[in-house]
């Protein structure tokens, strides 16, 4: 009983310093608050989902910004396709809510696709209604690629490029020739990517 009664004291007088310590090492953590403190859940899920990403060579992710992980540059050269071996990129914007809100991304250059639009707006279902936490940003970027191997004529964003792949090919691919070389297109100037 002595012995338990000794230890209980010990116990408490080791919680007093605690204490006193505590206070004094408050001042120094707020001042010098760490980073672990301030990493945020879209942060960690952002770095497990870029160390994770697993691209062929024809795409490249470019941080303009390395301490800015929510922000970067994606390029992709398709390598077959219509679009084959011109140069797309697109800018990323991430938010504080990912992985519940989708990735922002838009197309840097005009071009002639029937899920992209003028201004760079994308039409691909898993970054509207068809997105969930459980798509990591490797999933993102591989279907953004799979546009430029299979467009796709019945979700358009650009209609009359649409239109033009599903009544004759042969035409829509002489319009993205021209198109990718920065010729013009029904009277629209498209950016050069190749």
């Amino acid at each position: 009983m002595l012995k338990i009664r000794q230890l209980q004291k010990k116990k408490q007088d080791e919680d007093a310093s605690l204490q006193s310590n505590a206070k004094d090492d408050k001042i120094a953590v707020s001042n010098n608050s760490t980073s672990a403190a301030r990493v945020s859940a879209a942060q960690l899920r952002l770095q497990k989902d870029l160390t994770e990403l697993d691209l062929p060579k024809s795409i490249k992710v470019n941080f303009t910004n390395p301490s800015n992980i929510f922000n970067f540059v994606l390029s992709i050269v398709p390598q077959e396709g219509f679009y084959k071996m011109g140069l797309f990129k697109f800018t990323v914007e991430i938010n504080e809510n990912f992985p519940i809100d989708p990735p922002k991304i838009r197309c840097m250059q005009k071009i002639y696709h029937p899920n992209i639009d003028l201004d760079g707006n994308i039409c691909l279902n898993i970054l509207r209604e068809d997105w969930s936490p459980v798509l990591n940003l490797n999933s993102v970027i591989i279907g953004l690629n799979f546009l430029f191997l299979e467009p796709n004529p019945n979700d358009p964003l650009n209609k009359e490029a649409a239109n033009v792949l599903a009544k004759n090919k042969n035409v829509f691919a002489s319009n993205v020739k021209v198109a990718m070389r920065g010729g013009s297109v029904d009277g629209e100037r498209y950016d050069r990517v190749i």
